[in-house]
């Protein structure tokens, strides 16, 4: 593979490259490129996480050296990224959901049928912690504007009414993570734009160099919006059963001839045609890919004409199956009202169950993830507290005050100062006639 025929094979399909001539001459040196990708072990992982996958899938396959950076370790009280951003995850369950994210990673590349020799797992803690790490955390903190700050993490990190000035630290912990991993580019979506170009402003008035910065699309969640782990309706676990994905994909936000901030639709051209695409390449002889856990069948119909990428299968009484060669073309039908929205989502649920099916069952084979995978993510309702019943705590009035302070003293009015004199003395024993 020649050095531009492994640009074209790093870059495709990304929204935006910042940077790209410094990989091009890297490229041309004939050097492997080192890059990286940030993962944050907060919620349980969902089938967005594709996106970046096979478009890291195309990295390992241009001889890239990968590091998937766990972003968030920690270390007593003072891991680096998870505990600042907005203490998502309680910090006792970050330990467990680091090993289950490398358990499901690895699950996910294995089934894809791509090889791994060149991806490396990196705990943050193992760098973040040192005297330098930190130093240079204090060099950059004397040198970043409050401003440019804040408006680095305005996408990552949680926004708040008060917000906590870990919130502020983030984006430089996250630019110096590529000088300290030693790499040429970081990966991740494009709502870290503003994280990457933070990174190439400040990491250079360091002394540091400026890196490539690499950014996919955001999927759009099934019902509409950014998917996130938070919000059940928007996504589909990588461990969901196949009735779970159907039903998901039924209720999914699909509008007929909408193809904006249409999660179905976009999955398909983020997800299913570049793994389609993958699959017809080791079916052709693609050195560059191994026997995987998957089946390994593109998702095309078997009587699709040649250059297909994606079918939508049909009966022949509803028009029979239609073969599509680009996302272009499939997006114009869906724009025309020609694929109908039913259609699609059938397409999209089998593609969808056929690519979770080999997870599934490496999940189901490994008992150590099984384990992992309750303490990464217990059950709430396993062992639901009793709520103790406040008891309440008598405090009597002051002497005269209170509901009861004119019966208890014998008055019929408390406005009388004779009458109170009298009930008083008549209580004392001191009452004279």
């Amino acid at each position: 593979m020649t050095a531009e025929e492994k640009y074209e094979l790093i870059t495709r399909r990304l929204g935006e490259v910042l940077g790209g001539d410094s990989l091009k001459a890297i490229l041309a040196e004939g050097r492997s490129p080192r890059g990286y990708w940030g993962i944050a072990p907060t919620g349980r992982p969902h089938i967005g996480y594709f996106v970046p996958l096979t478009k890291i899938a195309d990295f390992l396959r241009a001889d890239v050296e990968v590091s998937l950076l766990v972003r968030y370790p920690f270390l007593l009280f003072s891991h680096v990224h998870a505990f600042l951003d907005n203490l998502k995850a309680p910090l006792e369950l970050v330990t467990h959901r680091t090993k289950y994210y490398k358990h499901l990673l690895l699950a996910v590349f294995t089934s894809l049928g791509i090889p791994t020799s060149k991806l490396r797992f990196v705990e943050g803690s193992s760098y973040q912690l040192t005297k330098e790490y930190n130093m240079d955390n204090y060099r950059l903190c004397a040198t970043v504007s409050e401003h440019d700050a804040k408006k680095a993490g305005a996408e990552v990190v949680k926004q708040v009414d008060s917000p906590l000035l870990s919130g502020l630290l983030y984006p430089g912990l996250q630019a110096l993570d590529e000088q300290y991993l030693d790499v040429d580019f970081q990966f991740g979506g494009i709502d870290q734009r503003k994280i990457f170009t933070f990174a190439e402003l400040y990491l250079p008035r360091l002394g540091y160099a400026k890196r490539a910065h690499l950014m996919n699309e955001m999927v759009p969640g099934l019902a509409g919006g950014k998917m996130s782990s938070s919000d059940p309706n928007s996504k589909i676990d990588f461990l969901d059963a196949p009735e779970v994905v159907r039903k998901k994909l039924k209720l999914a936000f699909c509008e007929e001839g909408n193809i904006k901030e249409n999660g179905v639709l976009s999955f398909v051209e983020a997800v299913l045609i570049p793994i389609s695409q993958l699959r017809l390449d080791y079916n052709k002889g693609d050195s560059l890919l191994v026997s995987g856990s998957g089946d390994h069948k593109p998702f095309i119909a078997d009587d699709a004409p040649e250059g297909t990428v994606f079918s939508i299968e049909r009966d022949i009484k509803f028009g029979g199956s239609t073969h599509y060669s680009s996302f272009d073309a499939l997006k114009a039908d869906f724009a025309a009202k020609v694929l109908h929205p039913k259609d699609l989502k059938s397409a999209v649920a089998n593609g969808i169950i056929n690519l979770l099916e080999p997870i599934r069952k490496s999940f189901e084979e490994n008992e150590d993830w099984q384990k992992i995978e309750k303490l990464a993510y217990p059950d709430p309702n396993a062992n639901p507290e009793k709520k103790k019943k406040k008891e309440k705590v008598y405090h009597p009035p002051p002497p005269g005050k209170g509901k009861n302070a004119n019966t208890a003293l014998g008055t019929g009015s408390p406005t009388d100062p004779k009458e109170v004199i009298h009930a008083e003395a008549k209580l004392t024993g001191q009452e004279t006639s």
